[in-house]
């Protein structure tokens, strides 16, 4: 009551909640037949079963807790064991339970009252009907304790409140009221005797006990019925509740005796009808509503959140005369668009109304309805009655508003001073009534849809038309992403198109709706258009493919959708429902395919977000697919003709031309020291890959004989160049030198030369080698490192030898005909870049 910020969310039920009732420890909710008990405020801990028809009174009473339904069948129940204690069942006729009170001090005690009129009093201990009261002829809707021990409130359907003494059975005051049945009565308990009681059409009375006369009244504290209403025990403070979706704090501190709004929380009174995305953060949610108002939703946290009011004519006179005589008030809005460059100097919002001539701005700073009310200069006098507005938008900047009208004319305003700024077309832009406008971000274009199934685009500033197309049919709606120049398209025959803003041609065309299209939405990138229709489906099209990629069923048709500008959340607003409801992007949190849905897919039915712990199982299905998209090995060459670099880090190609002088560099400065020999250590040969030496044999006369054989040993790469002359299969020498480190590469290279211990005809292998690469146009960058460095190492025996010469030869005219290829390709790139950088688009 504090903050009126809320403290915890329970898990949803089946279906909507019918009765409510707490007592210290558990929260009763039914809905149908079926009762439950919350413990925790989350989680439903017990379950009694046993009516029959809905239960429509609770009350919780010590360890049990008492139900009655519709049939007039009464069962006490026990709340920890669930079993039924006791069951009674009243003929509807002479006694249908219509109220449900427990006597404060009245041991086992129930007090029932009828829509006959009667009062009886119950002992359910011993199931006994102690004492029936004749009543009053009218049926009564409330029960309430007085303060006073034996005292009871009693509320008719005429309007009458008695108060009634139970023990002797007499009237001690009452009181009647204009509006109707009592819905709700309640005791203030802070000092002052004082009763409040509500009405159904949102009038609460204040009535003194000691004076026995009204007090005050509060009217219009809510815009429908009253539908609970309590003192908080001890303070001058009410809190009331209705059917508008609002929950109020009155404070009564002020002369009088009459209260004012400290707090209260507010929704939609009726479903909203369009939902936007506020500002770029991704936070606030701005939503308008068939009541008339205009409300902004935070995503964080519910204290954020924000009603701009209602829109009204003349907001001083409504402000005088109140909500219920408000004649002022405007119709609800059907379009609005918001910018927040210039919210905190003037008005950042324009909206149209449904039927209504006439534009409004609203400021979201002040939350309030804005200065402005924008209208074609000819209508200022008078109002006609069948043209409206259609669709508005407002400009990146915050300084224009675009307005179209059901007559086809497109008029633009300044939203600080809400000056006229001028028309597009000469009298009117479209023949037909305008279906959408919308401004590019930079103010170069407008863009306009007409009935009569025209797009035109418009140059802003100087209101000239650039380009008109003709659609296959009648636009039902518009949306631009500023982002990227992309225009989506609904048509009235259920299909959506794409145009790109800067072609002007029609990019994408979809189909697969069977129902009008109520809205659409691009996703931040502008990647994809989710759309939502009438036929209760929600579908994503991925542009750059042009495939449908999600879809799922809803149970009622989406109305409105929003995306995020931070891509995170997708917002929906639906029939007949009063909430806003935000689906989570799967795809920034796990791996998503996005492969296109087979022709034959039928989507499945969604619930809508809830807190309910079911939907935690989710979505399976797409599981495999995810698994085989991480499989996915990319191939060591894409294509033939492609130049493929190999995956070696720069360390191991770059500097073979230089590593003498690296060598030279890394010189020790000091000969290194012996170390200490440690027998347990086992040796290993230098290399990437570690290898342990064999153990020698130990002689016991070491020779001073060198063994020519241990010099002549041919190296591993000399071994698989000599098989390669024969088998032409080059790929066991090369894996070898991609294992190796430069200086080992140097060393290997060094051995190819006959001073070396190699040999010509392996010279040649290795030549024919580097051709292969060349040839195959893969591991490019290591065939002319090591190229190069065979090159420095052997030019001497190269130049020396003729077969050697003339496979150098064709070598070079192959390196030749690659780098000029590859050369060109460079220069085109590196061209069309400078020119992209430098080019004034």
């Amino acid at each position: 009551v504090k903050k009126l910020g809320i403290v915890a969310v329970s898990n949803t039920l089946p279906e909507d909640i019918t009765c409510l009732a707490a007592d210290r420890m558990l929260i009763f909710a039914s809905y149908d037949n079926i009762l439950h008990a919350f413990a925790r405020n989350k989680e439903v801990v017990h379950t009694y079963e046993g009516h029959k028809a809905r239960i429509h009174l609770l009350q919780p009473f010590g360890d049990h807790v008492i139900s009655v339904d519709v049939d007039n069948v009464l069962i006490v129940w026990n709340i920890q064991s669930e079993e039924e204690y006791l069951q009674v069942d009243f003929d509807k006729a002479t006694f249908a339970v219509s109220a449900l009170l427990h006597p404060s001090t009245y041991l086992n005690k129930i007090l029932l009252g009828s829509e006959q009129g009667a009062l009886q009093l119950w002992n359910i201990r011993s199931n006994k009907l102690l004492y029936s009261f004749p009543g009053w002829g009218l049926a009564i809707t409330t029960l309430e304790q007085a303060p006073a021990v034996d005292v009871v409130a009693v509320g008719l359907v005429s309007g009458h409140i008695i108060v009634h003494d139970i023990k002797f059975d007499e009237t001690l005051m009452k009181f009647q009221q204009d509006w109707g049945p009592i819905t709700a009565i309640s005791f203030r308990t802070d000092g002052h005797p004082v009763m409040a009681a509500g009405s159904p059409v949102g009038h609460i009375a204040l009535w003194d006990l000691e004076e026995k006369k009204l007090m005050c009244q509060m009217q219009d504290a809510h815009s429908t019925a009253i539908a609970g209403m309590s003192f908080v025990p001890g303070e001058p403070l009410l809190i009331t509740n209705g059917a508008d979706n609002a929950l109020r704090v009155w404070i009564f501190d002020g002369p009088g005796g009459t209260g004012r709004v400290l707090r209260s929380r507010m929704g939609h009174s009726a479903p909203p009808t369009k939902i936007r995305y506020h500002g770029q953060n991704g936070e606030q949610i701005l939503s308008a509503g068939q009541d008339g108002t205009l409300q902004s939703f935070s995503t964080v946290h519910e204290k954020f959140n924000k009603s701009l009011g209602r829109g009204s004519i003349n907001k001083k006179k409504s402000k005088k005369k109140g909500l219920k005589l408000d004649t002022m008030a405007l119709p609800p809005i059907t379009a609005f668009a918001s910018e927040v460059a210039h919210q905190s100097d003037w008005d950042g919002i324009i909206a149209c109304h449904q039927g209504y001539i006439t534009c409004t701005t609203w400021n979201y700073q002040k939350t309030s309805m804005g200065a402005h009310k924008l209208r074609p200069e000819e209508f200022s006098k008078h109002k006609p009655i069948d043209i409206y507005a259609t669709a508005v938008d407002i400009t990146s900047c915050g300084n224009f508003a675009v307005i179209g009208m059901s007559t086809g004319q497109v008029d633009v305003y300044n939203m600080q001073s809400g000056i006229h700024r001028g028309r597009y077309g000469k009298e009117k832009a479209h023949e037909g009534a305008i279906r959408g406008v919308a401004v590019d971000g930079l103010n170069q274009l407008v863009i306009t849809a007409g009935s009569e199934g025209l797009i035109k685009f418009w140059k802003f500033k100087t209101k000239d038309l650039v380009y008109s197309t003709e659609l296959s049919s009648s636009p039902s709606g518009i949306l631009l992403h500023r982002g990227s120049g992309i225009l989506g398209i609904a048509f009235d025959d259920f299909t959506i198109s794409v145009l790109d803003v800067e072609t002007r041609k029609i990019v994408r065309t979809f189909s697969g709706h069977h129902g009008r299209i109520n809205d659409m939405t691009f996703s931040p990138d502008g990647r994809w258009l989710i759309t939502s229709s009438m036929d209760c489906s929600i579908k994503t099209w991925d542009l750059p493919s042009g495939c449908l990629i999600d879809c799922f069923l809803v149970d009622s048709a989406a109305v409105s959708l929003t995306m995020s500008p931070t891509g995170d959340f997708l917002a929906s607003a639906h029939v007949d429902d009063l909430g806003i409801y935000l689906w989570s992007n799967r795809s920034l949190y796990s791996l998503v395919s996005l492969r296109p849905l087979p022709a034959d897919y039928e989507p499945s039915l969604v619930t809508l977000p809830s807190t309910c712990p079911m939907q935690d199982v989710d979505v399976s299905g797409d599981e495999e697919l995810c698994d085989e998209m991480i499989e996915y090995v990319s191939p060591e060459q894409l294509g033939e003709q492609l130049v493929t670099l190999s995956l070696l880090p720069e360390s191991r190609w770059k500097n073979l031309l230089n590593l003498d002088i690296i060598k030279k560099k890394n010189k020790p400065r000091e000969p290194p020291k012996v170390p200490k020999s440690a027998p347990f250590f086992i040796p290993t040969v230098p290399g990437l890959i570690p290898r342990y030496v064999p153990p020698e044999e130990e002689n016991d006369t070491q020779s001073k004989v060198v063994n020519l054989g241990v010099l002549a040993q041919k190296s591993d790469l000399y071994i698989h160049l000599e098989e390669a002359l024969s088998t032409n299969r080059y790929k066991a020498p090369l894996d070898l030198l991609k294992s190796l480190g430069p200086s080992n590469i140097e060393i290997e290279l060094r051995g190819l030369a006959p001073e070396g211990g190699g040999s010509t005809e392996v010279m040649l292998s290795f030549l024919r080698m580097i051709g292969m690469m060349l040839n195959k146009k893969y591991n490019f960058e290591l065939a002319q490192a090591y190229l190069a460095l065979f090159l420095k190492l052997h030019l001497k025996v190269l130049s020396s030898e003729p077969k050697l010469l003339e496979e150098l030869s064709k070598l070079s005219k192959q390196l030749e005909e690659t780098w000029i290829h590859l050369q060109g390709l460079f220069n085109q790139s590196l061209c069309v870049l400078t020119y992209m950088k430098s080019a004034l688009l």
